[in-house]
């Protein structure tokens, strides 16, 4: 199965931002894009066994 996971940065706030339609639940950030593809990596497979997605 395919999820979308959509990073965009937010020039107001110096961030880089996580969201996901498919997901429900993951929204995170960080300054870092390489930060933040680390921890989309472990909270994705978490939001997936909390949300019952397989």
């Amino acid at each position: 199965m395919e999820y979308v996971i959509n990073f965009t940065w937010d020039p107001e706030a110096s961030v880089w931002i996580a969201t996901s339609n498919d997901i429900p639940g993951l929204v995170l950030e960080s300054g870092s894009f390489d930060a933040l593809l680390e921890r989309t990596r472990f909270a994705v497979p978490e939001l997936l066994e909390l949300n019952n997605i397989f």
